[in-house]
């Protein structure tokens, strides 16, 4: 189905529901056997019948030494915050925060300050941080401290607020819109003392940088230099302009950044509205429409009429080295092509390389890299992420799983062509559909895993977009998911190298001041607590998981109580859950990282005011600008 009226995208709060208005898909398929198996689940769970979390905690799954109390007796250290919709940052008592870094403000003295009326142009934008800042981490450098940070997207009601009906309308337009997206390096200072110092961008940093949807980086691994990656400005297929749309994140032992493309395809258009969409296209999402942009019309390579095999080179995990600007981005195709979260990188007991990513759609799937070779310290490392095997995640009824390798042999299909086209890859071998996999946190001290399965409105309704049924089992328990669940599991043998794991649920979202039941949640959560959609997960160092979400904040109908978006804490051991912290109204809270020290928490604030309702976070009116905060407590202890 094609979109006639583009303004009629400024409706639709999400990609996914862009990619559904585009090309709808059918009812479920065989529903009623899809019914069948879910009640089977539901009595074979037993007690899972009342989605009560101790049934999941105390399985076999997970054995008494994974579930070993932490050593402190105060695990959060602070009084549960209560949800509201106040346009500010709330935080526990004790606690403060304040403005690093948002959206326009410059890297260099060079660079203008942000124009509230003009809201800059692309020349402005190239200097300064980029927009919707989302996952991020905190590197050392010879002494310097360096924030990287991802810059997703753009709203073009507010970005392009100058121009009518929020659309670009220039040449300039566009190249600013390409230069807010990518990533932001800038190098942090602090002043003041313990106490009462606060966190400052340090402008004309030899460190300070942009990369763009502009920026040179090099295709590699398995699918580079392959025919459905080469253009007619790359016959080669080995270098690629720009990384769009990078999500979550994720770090290497050897230092460097993991940017990862999520929903690229919302970048490209067809100048002819009448071209026939390959089977890749439409599992993609890619179609005759992009979501507003309009990049097409002023840069040809993002029309798929002209450039088809532009979209294969969009989708990827990009490392990036922070501290070294001469070191050329690189797209590591061996990680597979999909919409990307975040990237959870651990080590296997021989030392092997594993990356645990999702990919954020309805009904598609969780995946793993395992390298060939292993990680040695200061032996080289450009290999790792190149040289490997990838595997779908595929659960089973019993509380055990297994990760499906995506070979030739099991797919049929080259190595190449599993790291272009991964998702046609993991459905032929029967992976399992998921509610929109998004972060994965890895434990810091055991090998043990999580992740946030977001929602899925068409569990149990629609199959995905390559047609795999979604039935409501295993993981993804219940049909028409509107809140979401946190999915955890642990290898075999304690052994992130290891074929199978055993799985459960930490937590199941939901809203039991309205609901009973399912859509009540689990026992871990109540009225005090309750939240949707879980997004960002990260642990810090006492084994605590930090749950951010990234869900409805109307506070109204199922979502009654629950206010705006939020930032909780986990504890695996008890499966207690408490509410550390607020965001303003119509945000994503999304990106976490701490200081050396962990006596400051980075916290990610993303496009605040999304619906045109918010002003965070100079307030009295003020353009919302996607920001960056640092909290601290106000005694200057550890925070995490």
């Amino acid at each position: 189905m094609k979109i006639e009226n583009i303004d009629a995208l400024e409706d639709i709060d999400s990609f996914d529901e862009f990619d559904e208005q585009r090309a709808k898909r059918p009812l479920q398929t065989a529903f009623d056997s899809v019914m069948d198996r879910a009640l089977s689940r539901r009595d074979m769970m037993g007690a899972a019948l009342t989605f009560s979390v101790s049934t999941f905690l105390t399985s076999a799954a997970f054995p008494a030494a994974a579930l070993a109390a932490p050593v402190s007796e105060d695990v959060f250290g602070f009084d549960n915050v209560a949800a509201n919709s106040l346009d500010t940052v709330t935080v526990p008592e004790g606690y403060r925060w304040q403005v690093v870094t948002k959206w326009g403000d410059p890297l260099f003295s060079t660079a203008p300050e942000f124009n509230e009326a003009s809201l800059g142009d692309a020349a402005s934008q190239l200097q300064a941080v980029g927009d919707n800042n989302d996952g991020m981490s905190l590197f050392e450098v010879e002494g310097h401290t360096l924030l990287v940070v991802n810059n997703e997207y753009i709203n073009r009601r507010i970005f392009y607020g100058n121009r009518h009906k929020g659309r670009p309308e220039t040449a300039d337009d566009i190249a600013k819109g390409k230069a807010a997206h990518g990533i932001t390096i800038a190098e942090l200072t602090f002043a003041g003392g313990r106490e009462d110092g606060e966190w400052q961008l340090l402008k004309d940093s030899p460190y300070n940088r942009r990369i763009t949807a502009d920026t040179e980086m090099e295709l590699s691994g398995p699918a580079a230099g392959h025919p459905l990656l080469q253009t007619e400005a790359d016959p080669a297929g080995v270098s690629v302009l720009g990384t769009i749309n990078n999500c979550g994140n994720g770090e290497t032992p050897w230092g460097t950044y993991l940017a990862c493309e999520e929903n690229f395809n919302g970048y490209f258009s067809s100048s002819d509205e009448e071209l026939e969409l390959p089977e890749e296209f439409v599992r993609y999402g890619v179609g005759h429409k992009d979501f507003g942009y309009d990049w097409a019309s002023h840069d040809e390579r993002f029309d798929i009429a002209r450039h088809p095999n532009e979209p294969n080179r969009f989708g990827y995990v990009v490392e990036i080295d922070p501290g070294d600007a001469s070191k050329m981005p690189k797209k590591r195709t061996a990680l597979g092509r999909f919409k990307h979260e975040n990237a959870a990188v651990v080590l296997a007991k021989d030392d092997r390389v594993v990356v645990y990513m999702g990919d954020d759609e309805r009904g598609e799937f969780l995946y793993r890299y395992v390298s060939h070779d292993p990680y040695v310290v200061g032996a080289p490392t450009s290999k790792l992420l190149n040289n490997g095997t990838l595997y779908a995640a595929k659960f089973y009824d019993n509380l055990k799983g297994a990760w499906l390798p995506l070979t030739p042999e099991t797919t049929g299909m080259s190595p190449a062509e599993i790291c272009i086209h991964t998702r046609l890859a993991a459905s032929k071998v029967g992976a399992t559909t998921m509610d929109r996999p998004e972060w994965v946190a890895a434990h810091p001290a055991r090998a043990e895993l999580y992740c946030a399965l977001t929602n899925n409105k068409n569990r149990g309704v629609k199959p995905n977009a390559g047609g795999d049924e979604t039935p409501a089992a295993g993981p993804n328990p219940r049909e028409k998911n509107v809140y979401g669940q946190i999915l955890r599991w642990l290898p075999d043998k304690g052994d992130h190298g290891a074929s199978g794991f055993h799985w459960g649920l930490f937590a199941l979202a939901g809203n039991p001041k309205l609901h009973k039941g399912a859509k009540a949640g689990s026992s871990n959560i109540n009225t005090a607590n309750m939240f949707n959609a879980p997004d960002g997960l990260a642990f810090d160092q006492m084994g605590r998981l930090w749950i951010q979400t990234d869900g409805k904040y109307s506070d109204k109908g199922d979502f009654e109580g629950m206010g705006n978006n939020q930032m909780l804490v986990g504890d695996p051991a008890s499966g207690d859950i408490r509410r550390f912290l607020v965001g303003p109204k119509e945000c994503e809270v999304t990106g976490l990282c701490w200081a050396p020290d962990r006596r400051t928490m980075f916290v990610g604030i993303q496009h605040p005011g999304e619906k045109g309702n918010s002003s965070f976070p100079l307030g009295g009116g003020h353009v919302p600008r996607s920001t960056v905060i640092a909290i601290r407590r106000e005694d200057g202890e550890k925070i995490g």
